[in-house]
């Protein structure tokens, strides 16, 4: 009968591992610095979003030991049942009484005991389905036939997602999608096409919501409605100005005191900013650039077609992700919310990027020597 090797503690995957630990670890002290005040006197309870993160990290590590043992080959063979089931997910944000509606988006399902965003679930289900697609039918990758499914499968998810609405997560399939069929090997002809049709959309995407287009108003001067839409951004901006070389200390963040919306979530990069100044965000980036590159080597060495864009695709949304975090804290794109994974609150997010991490290992324990 044939079984699995053991997992192969090679040096690049102790390193991964040790490093997405030290990032949840990071992020459950980040989630309480900036979260407390507003926590305490909103649910009367200082520690409301540590907890949610702690149980979302023990779960995740659970996650990333399971994936770590289970044949990534098992995933490419479920890839159109994964992605049926991430598209069901998303489509049933939309039903009464299970959708959850918050801010004016409908997210999240309503589990009874939890709530879980199918947006995460789907970024994922999506590189699996696409690196499946792209390395199954890789003599066809150059013709339109061999590109149809994994462009049809990106159309489907950024159009039921945009439509809850969450322009950050559709931008994040979008360039996930260009970037599996460029590493899938797309002809540059359709390369372009595509990436004009995404560029496209995006000015369409923002013009068709009016809520959108104020926040492109505060984008370019957030200073001329600081009250208003400028208000998040300009905080934002105080808070990383406030952190400067060495910044203000770890807890002794100002913004946090109700100044910063979402402070623990989608704006958590601007309370470590201020607390840990330029020096700490730049050790945290020098984090993020180390896992992405170990990822990218672990792609290289994989063992087949299917665990190289499987690796690249999970690189590439970490990367993403990252990038787009950081440029709208720092007002360098229109804000829009995206978790910093591994560090921002939220259970679902953290969850399935360690699971994805575990994927890498499979990936890694398979691969040549």
């Amino acid at each position: 009968m044939k079984t699995q090797p053991k997992l192969k503690l090679n040096t690049a995957s102790i390193t991964l591992v040790l490093l997405v630990v030290l990032l949840v670890a990071f992020g459950i002290v980040m989630v309480h610095s900036a979260s407390s005040v507003s926590a305490d006197i909103t649910y009367k309870d200082e520690f409301f979003f540590v907890k949610k993160q702690i149980i979302g990290a023990v779960v995740g590590l659970f996650g990333l030991a399971f994936f770590a043992f289970f044949d990534y080959h098992k995933l490419g063979k479920l890839s159109w049942f994964l992605l049926g089931g991430a598209i069901l997910l998303l489509a049933l944000v939309f039903l009464p009484g299970i959708g959850v509606e918050n801010y004016g988006a409908r997210r999240w399902l309503n589990l009874g005991i939890t709530t879980i965003q199918p947006s995460e679930i789907a970024k994922f289900a999506f590189i699996i389905f696409a690196s499946s697609q792209l390395s199954k039918n890789y003599n066809k990758v150059k013709s339109l036939s061999g590109i149809l499914p994994t462009a049809i499968a990106g159309a489907i998810l950024c159009l039921l997602i945009i439509l809850e609405p969450n322009m950050s997560i559709t931008m994040c399939v979008g360039i996930t999608t260009i970037i599996m069929l460029f590493v899938g090997g797309i002809a540059p002809k359709h390369l372009l096409i595509f990436g004009a049709i995404v560029l496209a959309m995006v000015p369409v995407l923002i013009v068709i919501e009016p809520y959108r287009l104020k926040r492109l108003s505060a984008f370019l001067d957030p200073w001329s409605s600081p009250q208003g839409e400028g208000f998040q951004l300009v905080q934002s901006l105080y808070s990383l100005g406030a952190g400067e070389l060495f910044g203000v200390g770890m807890g002794n963040s100002r913004q946090k005191y109700l100044f910063l919306p979402f402070a623990e979530s989608d704006f958590i990069f601007s309370i470590i900013g201020e607390e840990l100044g330029f020096v700490g965000c730049l050790a945290l980036l020098s984090v993020y650039a180390i896992i992405i590159i170990l990822v990218i080597k672990i792609a290289i060495k994989a063992k087949d077609r299917f665990g190289c864009l499987l690796a690249t695709g999970i690189a590439g949304i970490i990367a993403t992700q990252v990038l787009i975090n950081i440029a709208v804290v720092s007002g360098s794109i229109p804000p829009t919310g995206l978790p910093l994974p591994f560090i921002s609150a939220g259970s679902t997010s953290l969850v399935v990027f360690m699971s994805a991490v575990g994927v890498v290992l499979n990936i890694s324990k398979q691969s040549k020597n």
